[in-house]
């Protein structure tokens, strides 16, 4: 690691991650302080059972020591498993963005994180790489590599991509977030729900409000017997992409005093699906959070109440 890329982080903080879980703040101090004076270490816990989430921080004094930290302790056994130390980006931006990270897929089983750091580090200043595991620690056979600049993540590429490495052919290519995959991926949709709308927004003008997006094959808006508005309709546009855009920037904006809703039209099946999709995540939440929290008392006595019971 060169001094250029130390001096690009404003601070001497290093996240260390893939740290065993009965992992502490003393048992990284005894390693780390070999290194340099160390300002403090700090093992990032659950809130409510305060076990270790896996990684921790470790500030310096000075970059210098980060630095050296970094080249020695980089992939260093605790407790049996090796840790995965990168600088720490403060800057949520840097690594939503994707730029500079590359995506390596068709890995053969015995490379691990510091075969893939050796390898690709020649190219250029890494920010993190990781091999993608599952539960027993074996690779999934892809990874991921986040480099300091876009031409050194371009030239890893060039380099690398259809090469053999352990007598696999890898796939080398650049990172494509999940957000832009999903969209990518997703059903062309035309047609879309509003809700939530004022009385006084007619078919006409809600015409008006929708067609700044694109052409529109065909608009319809919820009318009672008495001729009012039931406050929703459905704009079918003649492409996708002026729908997505639509939904994106007019949901949630005031029109005459309400805030409207605008969403995908789906069909009852879609709207199921999804929420018991969005139902199940929570649940499985929920459980991870109090696992280990949660007690299960049975063969309680009749007479016991809540009351004798807390």
């Amino acid at each position: 690691m060169s001094a250029v890329q130390a001096a690009s982080h404003s601070s001497a903080s290093l996240y260390v991650g893939d740290l065993h879980n009965d992992v502490t703040e003393t048992q990284l101090f005894e390693v780390f302080k070999e290194i340099g004076p160390v300002v403090s270490i700090r093992v990032c816990r659950d809130a409510v059972t305060r076990r270790s989430l896996g990684y921790a921080y470790v500030n310096f004094h000075n970059i210098a020591d980060a630095e050296r930290a970094l080249d020695l302790l980089n992939f260093k056994e605790f407790k049996g498993k090796p840790c995965r130390i990168m600088w720490s980006q403060r800057d949520p931006s840097l690594r939503k963005s994707g730029a500079g990270n590359i995506f390596i897929k068709n890995l053969d089983k015995s490379i691990d994180n510091k075969t893939l750091y050796d390898t690709f580090s020649v190219f250029g200043n890494i920010l993190s790489c990781k091999v993608a595991t599952d539960e027993s620690a074996s690779s999934k056979g892809y990874g991921f590599v986040h480099f300091e600049k876009e031409e050194e993540a371009d030239l890893a590429i060039k380099m690398v991509n259809e090469k053999l490495l352990n007598g696999k052919k890898c796939y080398v290519a650049k990172f494509i977030p999940n957000k832009t995959r999903i969209r990518e991926n997703e059903p062309k949709w035309t047609n879309i729900y509003v809700k939530n709308l004022a009385k006084t927004v007619e078919e006409q003008r809600l015409k008006d409000l929708f067609l700044a997006f694109g052409d529109i094959t065909s608009i319809y808006l919820a009318i009672d017997e008495s001729k009012s508005s039931k406050g929703f309709g459905f704009i079918n546009y003649k492409i996708h992409e002026n729908a997505r855009q639509a939904v994106e920037e007019m949901n949630g904006k005031e029109i005459d005093g309400e805030q409207i809703y605008v969403g995908r039209a789906q069909k009852k099946a879609e709207r199921e699906k999804e929420l018991k999709q969005m139902f199940e995540k929570i649940k499985r939440e929920r459980m991870s959070k109090y696992q280990g929290v949660n007690l299960y008392v049975k063969n309680l006595d009749d007479t016991i109440d809540d009351v004798r019971l807390r």
